[in-house]
């Protein structure tokens, strides 16, 4: 990806961003100086951004070493001034992401969820950084102390939304579905971890949103239609997009100083995928539920 379409945009939305915030800020009457920072908003959020695209494990070794970087921004600032930095642009960060990361629902989504690790699970109780927020949880490859990231994507692996979670939250929680399902329609497809208690089936029923998943071995087998069964094997996705969030994006960063600035690189990991251009996609020049309606 260029830095410079990173650029762009990031700078675009930062400048309305600033321009918003500074219409609603208290005063207490006094006058303050307002001095300016050698790095902007949207350089700052650019920075936190193309680190996912450098190919560095440490963002210390990314932001001291990367000569992109002292190339396009002359005027950085040292490593541990903008930590501070990334920090008070976790706000902005995540309404970027709302605002311009997230794609549109097609009728066609999958659904699930991964966890992030803070750190090994035998050191749990001297953990201090997300202490009180990390939680210890399961997943089909064991378990881990740490958070959840429960995502949605369209047939194209574009991103419609997601949602943060505590270790221990199951994939199903109530608050975790309605929250994801508040911007779809249309059919969802997931694994065995989102079948539904039959009132919030009805529920979601009612507002055109239909979940297709498997069946568990002591349930009865569920009647699917041939269109279901397909894009139900074609699950692997979503599965496809969070192995390159996990791995080529490096979400899963355990370096954090604060938990807001764990928070921050979760959201500009999810912004970078959104500025990728190629995603895992099914291929179809059209939806297939249309076909069968």
């Amino acid at each position: 990806m260029d830095l410079t379409i990173i650029f762009y945009y990031s700078d675009e939305f930062s400048k309305s961003f600033e321009k918003q915030v500074g219409k609603h800020l208290l005063s207490d009457g006094r006058f303050k100086r307002q001095r300016s920072m050698q790095l902007t908003l949207g350089e700052v959020i650019t920075i936190m951004i193309y680190y996912h695209y450098s190919g560095f494990k440490t963002f210390k070794d990314y932001y001291t070493k990367e000569p992109v970087l002292k190339s396009a921004f002359p005027k950085l600032v040292s490593y541990n001034r903008f930590i501070e930095l990334k920090a008070k642009a976790a706000v902005p960060m995540a309404l970027f992401i709302r605002l311009f990361g997230l794609g549109n629902c097609t009728g066609i989504s999958f659904i699930d969820s991964f966890s992030i690790k803070a750190c090994h699970i035998k050191r749990e109780h001297s953990h201090k950084v997300l202490k009180g927020i990390a939680k210890k949880g399961k997943t089909s490859v064991g378990w881990f102390f740490g958070i959840k990231v429960h995502l949605i994507i369209n047939h194209n692996a574009d991103l419609i939304d997601f949602y943060v979670t505590r270790g221990n939250v199951v994939d199903n929680n109530l608050q975790v579905i309605k929250r994801l399902c508040s911007s779809i329609f249309g059919k969802v497809y997931g694994d065995k971890g989102y079948l539904l208690k039959q009132e919030l089936t009805s529920e979601l029923s009612k507002k055109d949103i239909h979940f297709v998943t498997k069946v568990r071995k002591n349930m009865k087998t569920k009647e699917l239609s041939l269109i279901d069964r397909l894009l139900l094997r074609k699950r692997a996705i979503i599965e496809s997009a969070i192995a390159i969030i996990k791995q080529q994006f490096n979400i899963e960063y355990g370096r954090h100083r604060s938990p807001i600035a764990f928070f921050a690189h979760i959201c500009s990991a999810l912004m970078a995928y959104s500025f990728k251009e190629k995603k895992p996609s099914l291929g179809l020049q059209f939806n297939p539920l249309t076909c069968f309606a």
